[in-house]
């Protein structure tokens, strides 16, 4: 048995524990990398760029159906090749991971260890059968993995989570999508746009992470042109017949539906993997979960030189965020007991659907009333939106009635993912909504209905004084 003496040793080679690695080098701590698993983050291999590339495969389907308005005719029918669809995201995908291995090739050999981490004691961990690492600070970094209900367990390879998916070597014909998230919304549209038979049951309302009711209805009826979707449908019995799965479920009108279909993909939510850390051999205190209690702002274990890392901690499973995150506990790890509070960016969230769904800064549902009031813009009568036949959009953006800062947004509309970025730097530059009125909008483009919002939000302020 190897025995190894460390700075600070990380458990887990991904979004948060590469830049973990790189932070508490940079502060001067000898430090190893451990992991278990495939090298190469979630965010690659099976998150943002596998998701990304079947959506772009998708808007190019739904792109070549919707010519005709525009006297651009296409002759015969669309044909959608699903092995050539499957092909180019995997072939894209293994070349983003590529970029990864060789990140994780070009450090040194004697501050890797392939194999799982489990506890000992505080400081000491058990690598494979062939490791111990003494600590004097611990990252745990371990990511997360997606949670399959038991109802659908027993469904064997037809129950199917968002790693499968990126796997398959063609599309099936028909599939369920349990689940509403961002991950249920942008598969089940994106396989919907490449002639798959979809349908998406979701939980208590719920479409995607929207809280503010008018836009979450609005982003619901305009998701139903794609697919079935079934926003508070109740799963009451699954069962597999051969190689399908039939679905007994009742609708939130109380209509009983039954159907089969080739797939069960289970968007249903993710949970941190601690399993194999063996948590319970630490004075750590854990919650009833088995997940230690730890401080979102600087990341650490109670009062120990523990410290968690990315979508471990369940905070914002994003991959700037796990980044941020990484470097923040790699240098704290570093440098313990000397810690410092991680500075987080302005809050933003983006859904890669047709169109695009964008939240920034406050949640509608986490505001007080009348403490605020909504800027609103349709992009249904939008110029640059109509001109290009993307007119669909809801935006309601939220203005402090005291201050007249901007505190967030929520909205479905084209364009979404950039108009997002520029509401997030307003945001973290504290900007009032005069302010925002004051720089520059191009014309003709789609910005122009933020600005329609903004002026709306403005408007409002002068009514209310």
């Amino acid at each position: 048995m190897n025995t190894v003496n460390i700075d600070v040793a990380i458990i887990g080679a991904g979004s948060a524990g590469l830049p973990a690695y790189r932070a508490a080098k940079a502060a001067g701590a000898s430090a190893i990398l451990i992991e278990g698993g495939p090298h190469g983050t979630t965010c690659a291999r099976v998150g943002c760029m596998p998701s990304k590339l079947l959506i772009a495969a998708g808007e190019a389907a739904h792109a070549a159906r919707h010519t005709a308005p525009f006297g651009v005719h296409i002759d015969g029918a669309i044909r959608i090749d699903g092995r050539e669809v499957m092909q180019r995201v995997k072939s894209e995908r293994d070349r983003l991971v590529g970029f990864v291995l060789d990140s994780v090739e070009a450090i040194p050999a004697s501050d890797k260890l392939t194999g799982y981490a489990h506890f000992i004691d505080d400081g000491l961990l058990q690598v494979g059968d062939h490791t111990r690492v003494r600590a004097r600070s611990v990252v745990i970094a371990t990511g997360s993995s997606p949670v399959v209900p038991p109802l659908y367990q027993a469904l064997g390879d037809r129950v199917i989570i968002n790693d499968d998916v990126f796997e398959w070597s063609d599309l099936p014909r028909k599939i369920a999508v349990v689940g509403a998230g961002v991950i249920g919304l942008e598969l089940g549209q994106a396989l919907a746009h490449l002639g798959v038979e979809v349908t998406v049951l979701g939980a208590r309302g719920r479409v995607g992470p929207l809280t503010d009711p008018a836009i979450k209805a609005y982003a619901e009826r305009t998701f139903q042109d794609s697919f079935r979707f079934e926003a508070q449908a109740e799963v009451e019995a699954v069962a597999r017949v051969g190689n399908e799965v039939q679905i007994r479920f009742r609708t939130g009108s109380g209509e009983q539906v039954e159907d089969s279909f080739d797939y069960v993909l289970v968007t249903a939510g993710r949970k941190p993997n601690f399993d194999r850390l063996a948590l319970q051999n630490t004075s750590l205190t854990l919650n009833s979960q088995g997940v230690p209690l730890y401080d979102p702002r600087t990341l650490q274990a109670g009062t120990h030189p523990v410290f968690i890392a990315g979508d471990a901690n369940g905070v914002l499973p994003l991959l700037h965020e796990a980044a941020d995150e990484g470097r923040t506990a790699g240098t704290n790890a570093a440098r313990f007991p000397d810690i410092t509070p991680l500075t987080r960016r302005a809050p933003i969230s983006v859904l890669f659907s047709h169109p695009g769904i964008a939240m920034v800064g406050a949640r509608h549902v986490d505001l007080q009333p009348d403490t605020f009031v909504t800027g609103e813009v349709s992009f249904e009568d939008q110029g640059r939106s109509r001109v290009m036949l993307k007119n669909r959009g809801l935006m309601h953006v939220y203005v402090d009635k005291a201050s007249r800062q901007f505190l967030g947004a929520e909205w479905m509309g084209p364009d979404a993912e950039h108009i997002a970025h520029l509401l997030a730097w307003a945001l973290q530059m504290k900007l009032t909504v005069d302010a925002m009125l004051e720089m520059p909008f191009y014309h003709p483009v789609v910005e122009e209905g933020l600005r329609t919002a903004l002026r709306n939000a403005a408007a409002l302020l002068r009514t209310d004084a």
